[in-house]
């Protein structure tokens, strides 16, 4: 999932006002030893380039196990998970299972994955793969998507064991080799070795949080409980071709551009849930007598003020939060420079509102394409719609405890929905709810490079994402 602080705000809020303390400079409650072991674990996972077609996931999944197994969890309880995600691309999951000696309540899992998106060096100011820490931040790739998670789920519970904390309930940590492809550990998690994963309630380490403006306000802590359906179709034209001295009015690629054009004017119906009101309802609040205040009030007022609607998403931080979107991400076709183009291939990534089923956006892409253009979902992956996580006091309440400790009163929590896709969806679509709740934080926009150059994490946020968990943990286990 690309990282993403989807509660960020700060272009939305004034900053006439006084600036708060730069919540970097704040020194982490993590002792001092802790610091110390989860920057060790954090650099070794950070220098592995688990990214996919390189065959490195299987060295983080050791890194991984190796903790817990140090803490005391047996060799039966971990389990390598070797499967093809892309063709020819062979990478592992890891599932630990640490368990409860007087089990009073149903298994709670922690969702994460250990791959990472391509990093192009020439890009970057620094060696991606080379962990390095300066000016408050731990930088490359992976930082903040999300070995982040990965290492401060897996340090809380080492932390915890250490402490000799018995859970109430079995805790099982399931982390996925190829979120950032085809999400194939997933599903696999979720369906096949279901056995291994069963549990009452999923948390991800791979979205939720805290963020604050660049005046150092807090903007809010997201809980993530529900996700878009991902889905790609290809929009296809074909033409006889010819020559290109005798240029003809149908032409493939202008066909397909035609096409692309109606989508870029495209707006599909605005659509509401209970996780999005309760997230604009916050952002209302925050907003205030602002014209963005004002017209996001009307459109939880009338949900078919379709006006309303249309300026929200007009604000770049609230795109795709109030329908469906689907935008154009590749391009091919012709042959040859002389020869009139014999097909025209565009490649549309949707994002799926909750509920709604791919193959009713396919109709509606088939429509505005017209008869010239073929409009069909990619082969390889046909998403599946996903319903919102109900909201659980426990996990809310845990949050909220976790959220005021390390940021104050003034840092609510609330809902949102995820216009990106994790491990998550896959469970939600298996009937174990999902919550994103992780507690690393950041500087919005200026930390917000997850899939992007030169990603990074503050320091004391890695460190406070230890703590996060290991309140988190004793919160629903204890």
């Amino acid at each position: 999932m690309k990282r993403v602080f989807a509660f960020a705000l700060a272009a939305a809020l004034s900053t006439t006002a006084m600036a708060a303390t730069d919540p970097r400079t704040v020194p982490t409650q993590l002792p001092k030893d802790w610091q110390v072991k989860t920057r060790e674990v954090f650099k070794q996972a950070i220098e592995i380039p688990s990214v996919h077609n390189r065959g490195q996931t299987q060295k983080v999944a050791e890194l991984l196990a190796s903790q817990f197994r140090a803490a005391g969890i047996p060799d039966a309880d971990i389990h390598m998970m070797p499967y093809e995600a892309l063709p020819g691309d062979n990478t592992t999951a890891l599932i630990v299972r640490w368990r409860s000696p007087h089990a009073t309540k149903k298994p709670m899992l922690v969702l994460g994955h250990m791959d990472v998106v391509e990093a192009n060096r020439a890009d970057w100011t620094f060696d991606p793969f080379v962990f390095r820490e300066e000016n408050g931040y731990f930088l490359g790739r992976g930082t903040s998507d999300m070995k982040n998670g990965d290492v401060a789920t897996t340090m809380a519970a080492v932390k915890l064991m250490s402490q000799g904390f018995k859970p109430s309930r079995d805790i099982i940590f399931f982390y996925s080799g190829d979120e950032e492809t085809r999400g194939v550990g997933a599903t696999l998690g979720s369906t096949k070795w279901r056995t291994l994963t069963d549990a009452e309630f999923g948390l991800n380490a791979d979205g939720g949080g805290a963020s604050y403006d660049r005046n150092f306000r807090p903007l809010g802590f997201g809980i993530s409980m529900a996700e878009k359906t991902f889905q790609t179709y290809f929009f296809t034209t074909h033409n006889p071709g010819g020559h290109s001295s005798r240029p003809r009015p149908e032409n493939a690629i202008y066909d397909l551009a035609d096409a692309l054009k109606a989508l870029q004017a495209h707006r599909f119906t605005p659509m509401q849930n209970d996780i999005t009101r309760g997230y604009f309802e916050e952002r209302s609040r925050q907003e205030g007598n602002s014209p963005l205040g004002q017209q996001i009030r009307a459109w939880l007022a009338n949900p078919n003020d379709g006006a309303a609607a249309d300026a929200i998403e007009a604000n770049p931080l609230e795109v795709g939060l109030t329908r469906t979107r689907c935008v154009a991400t590749m391009l091919k076709g012709g042959h040859a420079d002389n020869a009139l183009p014999q097909m025209a291939q565009a490649t549309v990534n949707c994002r799926i509102f909750p509920g709604v089923q791919p193959k009713d956006v396919q109709a509606e892409l088939q429509a505005l394409a017209g008869p010239k253009v073929e409009v069909i979902p990619d082969p390889n992956y046909i998403g599946v719609p996903t319903p919102a996580s109900p909201p659980r006091a426990d996990v809310v309440n845990a949050v909220k405890a976790a959220a005021m400790r390390f940021h104050g009163k003034d840092m609510h929590v609330f809902p949102v929905m995820s216009t990106g896709a994790s491990d998550g969806s896959f469970f939600r679509a298996q009937g174990i709810p999902v919550y994103d709740v992780d507690g690393s934080w950041g500087i919005s926009p200026d930390d917000e490079r997850a899939h992007g150059l030169d990603e990074r994490i503050p320091v004391r946020a890695m460190y406070d994402d230890v703590l996060h968990w290991e309140m988190i943990f004793k919160a629903l286990a204890g």
